[in-house]
């Protein structure tokens, strides 16, 4: 597997994974009132089946936990991965 980072671009209202340096995808979000709305997850076609999506998102929903932020998770991926992983239950607006 590649050496990914998330990094969260407010300014573009998204986090961003890279894998060895090369933007492999995002998350769009919306925040507000101390909730972060993941509204659409985009993983190149490159690095399809490779974990960079179960990353980011995983990545995402600790800095939203970290932020004390409550996550609505409108994106489909978004809501399967918290459905597959209940740790992240209690994120859940």
């Amino acid at each position: 597997m590649a050496t990914t980072e998330v990094t969260d671009h407010p300014e573009r209202h998204r986090f961003e994974i890279t894998a060895d340096g090369e933007l492999a995808g995002y998350a769009e979000y919306v925040l507000s009132e101390g909730n972060l709305e993941l509204t659409h997850t985009v993983v190149d076609d490159a690095f399809e089946g490779k974990g960079v999506g179960g990353t980011l998102v995983k990545k995402a929903l600790d800095q939203a936990r970290e932020r004390g932020l409550t996550v609505t998770p409108t994106c489909p991926f978004v809501k399967s991965y918290i459905e597959r992983h209940p740790d992240y239950a209690d994120l859940v607006a």
